[in-house]
């Protein structure tokens, strides 16, 4: 049987040692060489991809740079947010408004009279009309749904009510009161109600501008009234867009007869912090480049990508772009270093936040296109890095050769443990081949030293 059998039982050879060793010896130079790449592979595949991700997050901070239309965005400040807030697109130009919220809009809200005996109690019959403005739906209401609860769930659950009118029930010590609340502001949005048909029960509960003996008002459908620079704008909503080209106004408190203040002016703090972020970003890639291109003398240890032509190239062109000067601009701004961004030493920038501050004081757009005109420095950056960043481009490129060549490695691999395994079984076929011979020849020998023995004993 094949599974109690022992190697070397006739020759006494530990055959089984003797063949891993021989194949381990046979194996090791090729495997030595498949690790070396594999290894080699696996960090290049890692050096190009944080090269990739540094570039693509410096990138990322060009995008609100690169043209003259970013530096546009404009600032709204209002001297009392309790009362009034604004947002401003770039069509807005700078510029100072006085500000008067006479009232806000208001959702038009009325109370039923009351009905004794509370929400249970029974109502009437009919189909009652609501309306919101130029919206309106019906309920009919039957014998069995006449409480006025009922009433209450049929309006809120009616297909045709697309949230035009809210109902609720107040109680009160005189009885139960129907609420109807309007779901949109504006004096063009009142609540109308009219009852037809039924027991007549539910002509309580009609309403419109000549009845209003039925309901008490709680709170009007009103517009708000908001005064700019003296001139009186009315909206549905608490937002006024129409006063101002390029400015929306919201209308949070009334506070008549205060004026308050609205100023529009560019948005320093919010550039400010973009190139503050395009300093940062670049530093990280100069930080990534240094790093990949390094080298230890004490260690000997050298970076990933130490004398690779490509990283060379896209540290010399970005750092081209950075520094050079941008033509055709008139004024004071021309380069990075007239708006306080300089070079240090190690090739990492350094911004100084007064000069850029005075710079961007002094003249706003001549900074803007400075970084977004079209040989800006940021344009030019950006058109740079995103062909770099192509999927054509070598980074790419480069980047699937190497996962193709790791995918090739491995399956070398493979196939080496698969041939290593018949080299295996070959020198396991032949020194069990020499055991047995070996054993045959130790059988031969026995039987002739018996048959000599035998003849030296015949007398």
């Amino acid at each position: 049987m094949a599974g109690l059998s022992s190697q070397g039982l006739g020759s006494g050879l530990d055959i089984a040692s003797l063949v891993a060793k021989l194949v381990a010896a046979e194996k090791a130079p090729r495997q030595a060489q498949i690790t070396r790449e594999q290894t080699s592979t696996v960090t290049d595949i890692s050096a190009l991809a944080s090269l990739k991700g540094a570039m693509s997050t410096f990138n990322d901070s060009l995008s609100a740079l690169k043209t003259e239309d970013v530096f546009q965005a404009r600032s709204a400040n209002a001297s009392d947010p309790d009362v009034f807030t604004a947002t401003a697109t770039t069509s807005a130009l700078p510029g100072s408004y006085d500000i008067e919220v006479e009232s806000l809009a208001s959702a038009h809200q009325i109370a039923s009279t009351a009905v004794v005996g509370g929400a249970g109690v029974a109502v009437g019959t009919g189909t009652l009309t609501i309306g919101a403005g130029t919206n309106s739906f019906s309920v009919t209401i039957d014998d069995s749904h006449k409480t006025l609860a009922q009433i209450r769930d049929a309006i809120n659950s009616a297909t045709d009510n697309k949230n035009y009118v809210r109902a609720t029930i107040v109680n009160a010590s005189d009885g139960a009161h129907l609420m109807l609340t309007a779901q949109t502001t504006g004096a063009a949005n009142a609540i109308t109600v009219s009852a037809a048909d039924g027991d007549g029960g539910l002509a309580r509960f009609a309403y419109n501008p000549s009845l209003t003996t039925n309901y008490s008002e709680k709170r009007p459908a009103s517009d708000a009234v908001v005064y700019v620079s003296g001139f009186r704008h009315t909206s549905t909503t608490n937002q006024i867009s129409d006063a101002i080209d390029g400015v929306t106004l919201t209308a949070v408190k009334a506070d008549d007869d205060e004026t308050h203040t609205l100023t529009i002016t560019t948005d320093v703090n919010g550039t400010t912090a973009k190139i503050k972020k395009f300093v940062d970003s670049y530093n990280a890639l100069q930080a990534q480049i240094g790093q990949l291109r390094s080298f230890e003398p004490t260690t000997k240890k050298a970076g990933p990508l130490l004398g690779d032509a490509m990283l060379r190239g896209i540290e010399t062109d970005v750092r081209t772009k950075l520094t050079s000067t941008v033509g055709g601009l008139a004024g004071n701004y021309q380069s990075l270093a007239s708006i306080g961004i300089t070079t240090n030493k190690d090739g990492s920038l350094k911004l100084d936040s007064d000069k850029l501050s005075k710079a961007l004081a002094a003249d706003y757009d001549g900074v803007g296109k400075l970084f977004g005109s079209a040989d800006g420095v940021a344009a030019r950056l950006s058109t740079s890095l995103t062909a770099r960043l192509a999927d054509t481009a070598e980074l790419n490129q480069r980047t699937k050769a190497l996962n193709a060549k790791s995918v090739s490695l491995q399956k070398d691999s493979e196939d080496l443990e698969t041939r290593m395994a018949e080299v295996q079984r070959r020198y396991n076929a032949q020194f069990n081949a020499l055991d047995s011979m070996l054993s045959n020849l130790q059988g031969t020998s026995s039987f002739l030293t018996q048959q000599l023995a035998s003849i030296a004993n015949i007398k």
